[in-house]
């Protein structure tokens, strides 16, 4: 356990704890570390963790950072309402968040990726009751040129039918797009179309327009990334949050409910020929509510965010350092210079981690 400036070492068998997240019973602490070794590897000489700014009970989601703007940009999911993306310059002393038009404006974005000068958004958004009503938005992947805030649409729609509500997606070398479609823009009130398919996992190929749905059998796929050499494909599976919500148009839009029998997991598969996935394998199953966003650092540790914090394992599931935040955290995105900074965004707060574990964009 450690905060800057002091370190507390306890082993398992020297606590006593309820059945519970026993993660939350130890305060205060920054960081816990489990694996000694690779832990304090990654943690550094200096690990930080500093509460940025005090947002609203909103989720802020989709922290994306472009690096020759050396800005970083975040969405704030609220329902019937197109709310302008906030953007942080790092170049910028004392740090301040503001808003930025793109154009169209984008309606709850879920995650980004930075990509050869574009960010690629998916989103959750779909609606005709927001502040414009001559925009109609649906959920899909959008591109944005950061330099103009000019965005387009590349998909919104599966032969026909809306995508329920878009949440995270991973952009491989090849230039196809794989992302997770899920049912909380229904249950989070931000769509105004109840979901017409099953939650699932897809590759949307842009050079032809095909798009291919490549795996079901998650309650809810979440976040998605791919390993360094992208022959591993990591989804995480938030399905305790939602699983006993019903999904008919007349009961409307019902807040997702939390089950702890239902999956807070996150998942392996092999990818072949860049095509599909296949060897199904949990790895880890998180310690605190439902996994949410993931990100895979450069050395190919994964990094998910569940409840109050980020937890940091490898690819085998065993993990070597939590995060532990004051707020819940729904996504992050490395950034800086050296990509050694972990921007965390969520329900009431953005807070950044400093510490020696390089990122990707």
């Amino acid at each position: 356990m450690l905060r800057p400036g002091k370190t507390l070492e306890r082993t398992r068998s020297e606590l006593t704890i309820n059945n519970s997240d026993w993660s939350r019973l130890i305060v205060p602490a920054d960081f816990l570390v489990y694996d000694r070794e690779r832990g304090l590897e990654i943690l550094g000489d200096a690990p930080s963790y500093e509460f940025i700014f005090n947002v609203s009970n909103s989720y802020h989601e989709a922290p994306v950072y472009v690096p020759w703007q050396d800005r970083l940009y975040i969405s704030e999911l609220k329902p019937s309402e197109f709310l302008p993306p906030y953007v942080v310059n790092l170049n910028r002393q004392p740090l301040v968040i503001d808003e930025i038009k793109l154009n169209p404006p984008l309606f709850a974005a879920n995650d980004a990726q930075y990509v050869n000068g574009s960010i690629y958004w998916a989103v959750a958004g779909g609606s005709t009751a927001v502040r414009n009503p001559a925009i109609e938005q649906r959920p899909g992947i959008y591109k944005t040129d950061p330099a103009t805030g000019e965005t387009v649409c590349l998909l919104n729609n599966y032969y026909g039918y809306y995508f329920n509500g878009l949440n995270d997606l991973a952009v491989h070398d090849n230039g196809d797009i794989w992302f997770t479609d899920t049912n909380y823009a229904w249950w989070n009130n931000l769509t105004d179309t109840p979901p017409q398919k099953n939650a699932a996992v897809y590759r949307f190929r842009p050079s032809t327009g095909a798009v291919n749905i490549v795996e079901e059998s998650l309650q809810m796929a979440n976040g998605i990334e791919f390993s360094p050499d992208q022959k591993t494909l990591y989804v995480t599976d938030s399905g305790s949050a939602g699983i006993d919500n019903p999904i008919i148009a007349q009961y409307g839009h019902v807040p997702s409910t939390y089950n702890y029998t239902g999956h807070h997991t996150i998942y392996a598969y092999d990818v072949v020929d860049e095509l599909y996935i296949t060897s199904k394998r949990p790895i880890y199953q998180v310690q605190s509510l439902a996994p949410d966003g993931m990100k895979v650092a450069a050395n190919g540790y994964i990094i998910t965010t569940s409840g109050w914090g980020a937890d940091i394992f490898d690819r085998y599931g065993t993990v070597m350092v939590r995060i532990a935040t004051n707020f819940t955290v729904n996504n992050m995105a490395f950034a800086g210079p050296d990509l050694k900074q972990l921007w965390l965004t969520g329900v009431g707060g953005i807070a950044r981690v400093e510490m020696n574990l390089e990122g990707q964009y």
